[in-house]
């Protein structure tokens, strides 16, 4: 099948490239939002984990207790103002905790947990928790909104030996 010639004089219609780049761009930026607001890739990479029960693995540096967690870009980031002094109380089973041991935390209870931490305060950033079975409190600093995006009322954890 072959083309019929176009008669000479005849105008074809022009492709207006100015118009096509704009509604390509609407589109492309339409897209974005909705991938935004859905917080697909790749804007779902700072943002709280989704997990049930969180891992990390804290250990003692320069006198205190501090974790790494490369997934949330912290390292040796350390525990103050009250929440090192209870991991002391959580750990004082675990042989050489100070060398590093494993600490599950979770916003909902779950098997075996060992201590329930209650929400006091917000502070600085932070939030103040004490036990729930005494009167001992800490604060836990922003870092904590790498793992949830508001303060959890509640905090239930267990620490375990390295394995």
């Amino acid at each position: 099948m072959s083309e019929e010639p176009v008669p000479q004089g005849t105008k074809l219609p022009r492709t207006n490239w100015a118009r096509l780049s704009l509604l390509a761009l609407i589109l492309i930026l339409i897209a974005g939002g909705f991938a935004w607001q859905l917080k697909l890739p790749p804007f779902a990479s700072g943002l709280p984990r989704q997990n049930a029960i969180m891992v990390i693995a804290p250990y003692r540096h320069q006198g205190t207790w501090v974790f790494d967690d490369s997934s949330a870009g912290l390292v040796q980031e350390p525990f103050v103002a009250g929440v090192p002094e209870m991991i002391d109380v959580i750990v004082k089973d675990i042989p050489d905790a100070d060398k590093g041991f494993r600490l599950l935390f979770s916003a909902n209870p779950f098997p075996q947990y060992q201590k329930k931490l209650v929400w006091l305060r917000g502070d600085g950033g932070g939030n103040y928790y004490r036990f729930s079975d005494s009167d001992m409190e800490g604060w836990i600093c922003p870092a904590m909104f790498k793992y949830y995006e508001t303060a959890p009322q509640e905090l239930y954890v267990k620490a375990e030996p390295m394995k």
